[in-house]
C-alpha cells in the first residue's frame, strides 16, 4: 500500500493494524542505552518525593525532566543562530 492510500484511510477513520507488522515497529530516536550516574541523597529523596506527588517512578521523572531541559536549551541554541 503507497503512503498516500495509507494516510487516506487512516484519515477516514479505517482500521490499519491488519496493514501493520507490530513486531517490527520502532520509535525513532528511542533506542535506549543503560547509563550509571552517582546522584547525592538528598536529590534522590527530592526527586522520590517529586515523584510519589505526580504518580510517576523515579526515572520517569529524571527522563522528563533531562528531555524538558535538552528542548530548551535547542530552543535557545536556534535563537542564537
Amino acid at each position: 500500500m503507497k503512503a498516500k492510500e495509507f494516510d487516506d484511510k487512516f484519515d477516514a477513520g479505517e482500521d490499519l493494524l491488519e496493514q501493520l507488522d507490530v513486531l517490527k515497529a520502532q520509535r525513532p530516536l528511542q533506542k535506549q542505552k543503560r547509563i550509571n550516574v552517582d546522584i547525592p541523597e538528598w536529590m534522590i529523596d527530592s526527586l522520590d518525593k517529586e515523584a510519589r506527588r505526580i504518580g510517576v517512578t523515579r526515572q520517569s521523572i529524571i527522563k522528563v525532566w533531562l528531555a524538558e531541559r535538552l528542548e530548551q536549551s535547542e530552543s535557545l541554541d536556534r535563537i542564537d543562530r
